[in-house]
């Protein structure tokens, strides 16, 4: 029995269209993440002593991972972690903006909403290459935005992911093309908040 499964998608195909088209989401979810967790089971069966740790420990302490596997548990685990949330954090428009204990930790770190977009927004422009933009909570529960390169995991840096944009052209290219900054214009709208809010509470109890 494989250790880690593709998890159900919350939505259809279509759901996020316009923002998001149908054979885009298809591909990045049956194509793109289903590889991942294949590689992933692929690379443990090669070490057992791991069958029954948790990936979100794997990918906070690589270094205990044996050397043999480690990269593609970075890569293949990342891409599974990632993407994981990235389908739990987006969903049919909804709320605009978190609310609650969320929204009052985003104008304590950056004053309004507006200045977190614009921040978030910068970190998913400037990533070179393929890569991910996050809002990410410390150990403190102070609030970080940031970037990460490849399928690297916020979890390597000690923090804890709330909510994941995904810049690899896979995620946008069929739609958008060369277009980023549509595409993350475009992302804006299809936020799953209440999600979000869900993963603070949970990083900061």
């Amino acid at each position: 029995m494989s250790r880690y499964e593709l998890p159900s998608l919350p939505f259809s195909y279509d759901a996020l269209e316009p923002w998001i088209d149908a054979k885009t989401m298809e591909i990045h979810y049956s194509k793109h993440h289903a590889t991942y967790v294949s590689n992933l089971n692929a690379a443990l069966e090669k070490a057992p002593k791991l069958a029954n740790a948790e990936l979100s420990i794997l990918l906070t302490d690589l270094a205990s991972v044996p050397e043999e596997i480690r990269t593609a548990v970075r890569n293949n685990g990342g891409g599974h972690a990632n993407h994981s949330l990235f389908w739990k954090t987006l969903g049919k428009p909804g709320k605009t903006s978190p609310v609650g204990k969320l929204e009052e930790a985003i104008k304590k770190e950056f004053s309004t909403f507006k200045a977190f977009q614009e921040k978030l927004n910068a970190a998913a422009l400037t990533r070179f290459g393929s890569g991910w933009a996050w809002l990410s909570s410390d150990k403190q529960g102070k609030l970080v935005v940031h970037s990460t390169a490849n399928q690297d995991s916020p979890l390597m840096e000690g923090l804890k992911p709330l909510l994941g944009l995904d810049v690899w052209e896979h995620a946008y290219y069929l739609h958008y093309q060369n277009r980023r900054a549509d595409y993350v214009t475009a992302w804006w709208n299809v936020v799953n908040w209440e999600a979000v809010e869900e993963n603070y509470g949970a990083a900061v109890k």
